[in-house]
């Protein structure tokens, strides 16, 4: 028989579950990589850092308009804040799977 306590984290831990499904998701639909500005000889420059593979790759973007570049301010932060809830979440997942293991069946 299945405890009250015992229903109300096995309901948690499918909401995290699936949260944890969302963040994933959400963090795949974002573009990749993040932009760097370099100020070589006065001028600025422009690239994409992405990682292929192992190996880190700057992309040259050239001359970049300020609405883009804030469009990747703006990713860069979606990003940060996603991975911080996914940890949290995680967090949550592991607590709540030893919370319910136990001598009953889950």
């Amino acid at each position: 028989m299945k405890g009250v306590i015992k229903g109300v984290l096995a309901e948690e831990l499918e909401n995290s579950l699936r949260m944890r499904r969302e963040y994933e998701g959400a963090l795949r639909k974002l573009p990749k990589g993040c932009l760097a500005v370099r100020e070589i000889r006065g001028r600025e420059y422009c690239y994409l850092v992405k990682r292929i593979g192992k190996k880190i790759k700057y992309i040259y973007k050239g001359k970049i308009a300020d609405e883009e570049k804030k469009k990747f301010e703006e990713v860069k932060a979606l990003r940060a804040k996603y991975r911080n809830l996914l940890s949290q979440v995680k967090k949550q997942i592991r607590f709540l799977r030893r919370a319910l293991r136990g001598k009953e069946a889950v």
